[in-house]
This record gives structure tokens, sequence and C-alpha cells, in this order.
């Protein structure tokens, strides 16, 4: 599947990949705020009203964010929101992973899914900055619904890594730049 999306390329788009509490979120707004352009936060996020941690969360994450930043809560729609975004906006992709997970809860077809976010963002010129974990460097989930979603989100990662300008891995709150084309 990654190999369909050679040649396509996007150098306003950046992927940042890391493990949970890696400190990539982190790192994305920093290179958003960096842009000087109006920032569009797109949080991915299911709100699962019953789970009060997961809510807790979520409260932390919006307190920690700039007021000034505009938040569009988008669980399945990626697409639809970035192709909206104006000229003078940078968008903030929080996280692919949860999105992945959206996409699955609802039954869609996951690879049309992510050809089609990768053919959006490599027609899109504003700045994007998408943020996604690693799933593959833990160990091999025991039912085989985890096994599905760690391959689906390993190929959702290289195939929104061809398209991407940027790539970049965090660890303990380090970023290390994988792929950068000019």
């Amino acid at each position: 599947m990654v190999e369909k999306y050679e040649g396509m390329m996007s150098s306003g788009t950046v992927l940042i990949l890391g493990g949970a509490r890696s400190g990539k979120s982190q790192r994305a707004e920093a290179l958003a705020e960096q842009s000087s352009l109006d920032i569009v936060y797109i949080a991915t996020s299911p709100q699962m009203q019953d789970d009060k941690e997961w809510q807790q969360r979520i409260q932390k994450h919006q307190q920690g964010r700039p007021k000034h930043w505009h938040t569009v809560e988008e669980p399945l729609d990626l697409c639809g929101v970035l192709n909206g975004l104006k000229s003078n906006q940078c968008a903030v992709v929080d996280c692919l992973t949860l999105w992945l997970f959206n996409i699955m809860a609802d039954g869609r077809n996951i690879e049309l899914e992510t050809a089609s976010l990768c053919t959006c963002l490599s027609k899109l010129d504003q700045q994007v900055v998408l943020v996604s974990n690693e799933l593959g460097m833990g160990l091999v989930p025991e039912q085989k619904l985890g096994r599905d979603f760690r391959d689906a989100q390993g190929r959702l990662n290289q195939a929104v890594a061809k398209v991407a300008g940027r790539v970049e891995f965090v660890v303990a709150g380090i970023p290390m730049l994988l792929k950068e084309t000019l």
C-alpha cells in the first residue's frame, strides 16, 4: 500500500512520531507556534463521556493550548477540515492514532481512508503538523484486533511519512529528524 504514494509529497506537511508520553504533541505545538500563522488544532479524540479519566486527559490538553488557537473536534472527517483551511492557517492534527481508531470503529475502509488523507495532504498549500504514535516497537499484541490495529497504524504512518516533507521521531522529549525534503 505504501508504494502508491511515491511521487506525491507536501513540503508543508510534518509528521511527528513517538511513543506514549514521548513529547510528540508538545513538539508539534512548538513547530506550529514557530510558523507565525493562525493555528487550527484538530482534535481527533472520541469523547467517551462514560470514561472520566479520558475526559480529564482531554481537559488537560484543552487547558494547555493557547487561548488564541482555534480548536476543531473532528474524529472522522479529517480531510474535510484540512480542505477548509485558509491560506494563513497552520493545522496541528492530534492525533492520527485516534483518527485511525475512529475509522476502524466506524467500519470504514482503512486503505481508502489512508489514500484519501495522503492525497489531501499532497494537495494542500498550508502547513500541517500531524502527530502519530509509533506502535511497532513494543510487544506483539495478544488479541487479533490489537495486532490488526498495530499493523494498520504502521501502514498509516508509512503512507503519511511518504507524503510528508518532514518527519521527526520524538523520544524523551528529544526530536530526531528522520526525513526532510526541501
